[in-house]
C-alpha cells in the first residue's frame, strides 16, 4: 500500500470511488474532467488541504480528505476537518481507510491543529464503530448542515 497526496492523474478514479462508493446521489450531469484535474493539481501544492490516497495494485483504491483551517482561538493553533472517507468495495477490512485517517490525523498534529473533526453522512452503527475505532468520539460535538 502506498499512501500519498492525491495528483491530477488520479481524477478518473477518484470520480469512480466517490460515484460508486461514496455518494448515493451521483450527479446526473457529466463531469469536466480537466477541472478536476486542475482542483487536484492545486491541492496538491497546498499545505491547508489534504486529498490523501490509498494505492494498491497500482490504483487509487481509497481516499481521505482533510482540510486544515486556521484559527485566533486556542492560542492562534488550526484545526482540521475529515470529510469524503472512501474506499472501493474490492478493497474494504484491509486497513486502508485507517491508515489515511492515522495520516491525515499525524499531519494534523505536525501543523499544531488542536483537534480534528470527522463529518459523516452515515448513520450505519458498523460506520460509526469503525470511526470510534480509530479514535473519534461520536456525538461530542454536533454538526449543523444547511444546503445550499
Amino acid at each position: 500500500m502506498i499512501i500519498r497526496k492525491a495528483k491530477g492523474t488520479d481524477a478518473n478514479e477518484l470520480k469512480t470511488l466517490y460515484f460508486e462508493y461514496l455518494t448515493h446521489f451521483p450527479p446526473k450531469e457529466e463531469q469536466d474532467m480537466s477541472m478536476w484535474q486542475s482542483l487536484l493539481e492545486k491541492f496538491e501544492k497546498d499545505e491547508n488541504m489534504h486529498l490523501l490516497v490509498a494505492e494498491e495494485d497500482g490504483k487509487v483504491v481509497s481516499s481521505v480528505q482533510m482540510a486544515i483551517i486556521e484559527g485566533l482561538t486556542h492560542n492562534v493553533r488550526p484545526f482540521a476537518v475529515i470529510e469524503n472517507v472512501v474506499t472501493h468495495a474490492d478493497y474494504r477490512n484491509r486497513g486502508l481507510a485507517s491508515a489515511l485517517l492515522e495520516k491525515a490525523s499525524e499531519i494534523a498534529k505536525e501543523r499544531r491543529c488542536y483537534k480534528v473533526f470527522l463529518e459523516t453522512g452515515s448513520n450505519k452503527e458498523s460506520t460509526l464503530n469503525f470511526y470510534r475505532n480509530n479514535g473519534f468520539a461520536i456525538d461530542e460535538k454536533h454538526s449543523c448542515l444547511k444546503r445550499l
